[in-house]
């Protein structure tokens, strides 16, 4: 038993090793999430760029969105930012963002820095939309549809590849059920 006792410290080290060790080659992109065919949750929080105006989950549906969950302290979404003044400026769908997380003068210096993509930046002090959407970090991205349901949540960084591997197939289809919905009431 004594023996046993001793060599404890020295399984339990090995089992923690092989659970870190697997966690290396999991895929951060294939996290799933449990809002996919969802409406996007109720919230009622204030604009980054305007304190005095509320923005809610209204805000969101009508046509494609893009929701970008960002802050001034990752450093992954300073990288993704260019990209995303790209997007905003390409017309193709409405570019709102997430501020997670993070103090309001910083990410309005932020914004003034770098350029603002954003129709408009929802201020997510503590984090209680992103708890709600089950954000695990930032940058995440999700596309929601005109009819206001989540259709994909991409985590990490949002660069050319990423867009057309990722975000192009599922926008041309939504596009393309809402020229089939357009068809239909005219009809």
């Amino acid at each position: 038993m004594n023996k046993l006792l001793r060599l404890l410290p020295l399984i339990v080290s090995l089992a923690l090793g092989l659970v870190l060790y697997r966690g290396l080659f999991l895929d951060p992109q294939a996290m799933p999430s449990a809002l996919i065919g969802k409406k996007m949750p109720a919230f009622n929080l204030t604009s980054l760029q305007d304190p005095t105006r509320n923005v809610t989950e209204q805000d969101l549906s009508g046509e494609i969105v893009l929701l970008n969950v960002w802050a001034t302290w990752c450093p992954s979404c300073r990288v993704e930012h260019p990209y995303l003044i790209d997007i905003a400026n390409s017309g193709r769908l409405k570019v709102f963002g997430l501020n997670y997380k993070d103090k309001r003068k910083p990410a309005q210096g932020w914004l003034r820095k770098l350029g603002d993509p954003y129709v408009v930046s929802i201020f997510d002090e503590l984090g209680k939309l992103g708890l709600d959407l089950g954000v695990y970090g930032a940058p995440e991205t999700f596309i929601i549809d005109h009819q206001g349901i989540i259709r994909k949540r991409f985590a990490g960084v949002l660069d050319a590849q990423v867009w057309q591997r990722e975000f192009i197939p599922l926008i041309t289809q939504i596009e393309a059920e809402q020229s089939n919905n357009k068809q239909q009431q005219g009809s």
